[in-house]
């Protein structure tokens, strides 16, 4: 984050316009934050454009506003100024009822540091979004086994997040992310508490996932990881300094 007497280094970047079907297009959209008598430009002027079944990186170095863009594309945050639609809603005005309510069905998050229940086994925490769905027990249960089994955990239902690996527990993470088939998954350096053979296995199971059809958006620091990704925007004080498409 800079402050509002900062200027950056380089001029806003011509932002890429995938083809296809449109799930988040986002224009002008800014974010302040109130630290005492400082006034802090965390989004400068953001325009992004992304589609269904994309696999982007969000790169970008500490206060470049990285963060910042992940919540308010996660819509566990709202922005300050601009437009933000989420598969042609506008999110930008939306309550807090209404973000929720987008964040349980459109949006699967998957986190650096797993955030499973501890008591509890696999299998139910892969169905908790089902439970705030309002889904019958038969129904969450059948569709989160066989999610569980389609990230190759069938054999580790039972187990609580203890019993299993570090890698077992991000793939049980990411299972809980897709159990509600959401419109794209957001993860926040998925690998950064796994060793790096862990890593890569991981990153492989996203590359699966995008060949069967799912929106990724990963956001890291780490370049060998965003070099997994289709296209990557970078970041810098709160601009975005390149947007290009890669393999």
């Amino acid at each position: 984050m800079t402050s509002p007497a900062a200027t950056p280094a380089t001029p806003p970047a011509r932002p890429y316009r995938p083809p296809g079907d449109t799930v988040i297009e986002i224009d002008g959209v800014t974010k302040l934050y109130k630290m005492g008598s400082e006034t802090v430009h965390a989004l400068r002027g953001i325009a992004l454009s992304i589609s269904r079944n994309e696999y982007l990186a969000i790169m970008g170095p500490s206060g470049s506003g990285k963060s910042t863009l992940m919540n308010m594309l996660g819509c566990l945050d709202t922005p300050t100024g601009g437009r933000y639609h989420f598969s042609g809603k506008d999110v930008s005005r939306m309550d807090d009822d209404e973000l929720a309510g987008i964040r349980n069905r459109e949006i699967g998050f998957v986190f650096q540091t797993f955030n499973l229940l501890p008591r509890s086994n696999a299998l139910h925490n892969v169905e908790l979004p089902l439970i705030y769905a309002g889904l019958p027990l038969a129904t969450r249960r059948a569709r989160a086994a066989q999610t569980l089994r389609d990230v190759g955990l069938g054999d580790r239902m039972d187990h609580r997040p203890n019993e299993l690996s570090g890698g077992q527990r991000q793939r049980v993470a990411i299972a809980r992310a897709l159990v509600n088939n959401p419109s794209i998954i957001l993860a926040d350096e998925p690998t950064g508490n796994l060793d790096s053979r862990t890593g890569e296995e991981i990153m492989q199971l996203f590359e699966d996932l995008y060949a069967a059809g799912n929106t990724i958006i990963v956001v890291t620091h780490e370049e060998d990881i965003a070099r997994h990704a289709r296209r990557i925007v970078r970041l810098r004080d709160g601009l975005i300094e390149s947007d290009a498409r890669q393999h």
